[in-house]
This record gives C-alpha cells, sequence and structure tokens, in this order.
C-alpha cells in the first residue's frame, strides 16, 4: 500500500470537517491528526532517511493532493532530508512557499529557508533581499523569520532591512513575523531589540509580541 493509499485508508469525516475550519476552510482534510499522521508516515519516512537525493517529483505530487496532510508529508520529508538540499532548490523551496500558501506550511518552511542560508550564507543576497521587496505576503514573511532560530548567527542587518521594508503593509502575518523576529532576537540582544523599537514605528500586534520578554 503506497502512502497514498494509508493516508486515504484512515480518513476521518468528523475530524475534517473540524480541521478544515480551524484552517478557515482554505484547504480539504483527511481528518488525520499530527500524533496519528506521524504513526502513518513513520515507516515511509524511515525508508528514505538514507536518500541521497529529495525526490522533488514526490513532493510536488503531495503539493497537488487537495488534502492539506499530504502537504505536511511533503514538508516532512524534506526536514527528513533537509541536509540533501544544494543552493538550487531554493527555487523549489520558494514555489512551495507561494502554493498552498498559509501559516502552517509558511512556518515550516521557515526552518528549511533558514537551514539553507546557514549552509549557503549566498543565499541571502540572491534570494532573501529579493523576497524582503516582493509583493507576495508569503515570501515576505519568510525573508523576515528565517533567522528564528539563529540566536547569536542572526544578520541583524538583513533582519532590520526586512522588517523596515515590510512594517507598513497592513498584513496581519507580516506584522506577526515582525514580532516573533524581533521576540526570539530579544532573547539574546534585548537592548537592541529595546532601541529598535524605540527608534521605529511598528504595528502594535508587531510590538505586543516583540515586547514580551523585555
Amino acid at each position: 500500500m503506497s502512502i497514498f493509499e494509508t493516508f486515504y485508508a484512515s480518513r476521518n469525516e468528523e475530524n475534517s470537517k473540524k480541521m478544515a475550519a480551524y484552517m478557515k476552510n482554505k484547504f480539504e482534510f483527511l481528518g488525520i491528526a499530527k500524533p496519528e499522521r506521524a504513526k502513518l508516515s513513520k515507516d515511509f519516512l524511515k525508508q528514505h532517511k538514507k536518500d541521497i537525493s529529495i525526490d522533488w517529483e514526490f513532493i510536488f505530487k503531495c503539493y497537488d493532493m487537495p488534502e492539506r496532510e499530504f502537504h505536511y508529508l511533503a514538508l516532512d520529508y524534506i526536514l527528513l532530508l533537509k541536509k540533501q538540499l544544494i543552493p538550487d532548490d531554493i527555487i523549489r523551496i520558494e514555489k512551495l512557499i507561494i502554493t498552498n500558501s498559509w501559516w502552517d506550511s509558511t512556518d515550516c518552511l521557515d526552518a528549511i529557508v533558514g537551514y539553507m542560508c546557514l549552509e549557503y550564507p549566498q543565499l541571502k543576497e540572491s534570494i532573501i533581499l529579493k523576497w524582503i521587496e516582493c509583493d507576495n505576503i508569503w515570501l515576505k514573511r519568510v525573508a523576515i523569520d528565517f533567522q528564528l532560530q539563529y540566536k547569536d548567527r542572526t544578520d541583524v542587518d538583513i533582519l532590520k532591512k526586512a522588517i523596515l521594508s515590510n512594517c507598513n503593509t497592513g498584513e496581519f502575518f507580516v506584522n506577526k513575523a515582525i514580532g516573533w523576529s524581533l521576540r526570539e532576537y530579544s532573547k539574546i540582544n534585548k537592548e537592541w531589540v529595546g532601541n529598535f523599537l524605540k527608534e521605529n514605528k511598528l504595528s502594535t500586534l508587531s510590538v505586543r509580541e516583540a515586547s514580551k520578554y523585555l
């Protein structure tokens, strides 16, 4: 039985309605909760753990499926094989960010882009700076939040540019990302974040999120 058949065989109609409603009915769901999904995909992911290359055809097949659980499966698969990512894959990651976009998938892709930019710092200049200035709010969000796990490795110049270029969009998910990025950086540099908030006018949401640990 394929992983697709395994997921379909575990469909739960009652859960699917609740999960779709939670996500504002933007996606169809099979109704498979995360713990069960992890169990169902465990053997599949284990089989591919030592793959030496990423099967992008499989990933985009998952993303072409209407049910959200398959999108999650694709992201789990990428995380499993993130060490196999190469610089050219950032274009494929960009396609995933702007496809079936919502906060749940974007937050996962944040971490993937963050990993890639540590491995290949040139991506900050060639890709992140482009995303900062683009029109897509999800690419903007990733450009703001890709350093969430960086701590003292945070590139404050990139962070500052990403925030100041997007602090007047009026977009909830962008303003939330700004707050999160500053909140995480405040854990290691409260003074910098405090001064940044004093010197720049940000949305109430961004300031509230950023100030949590100040």
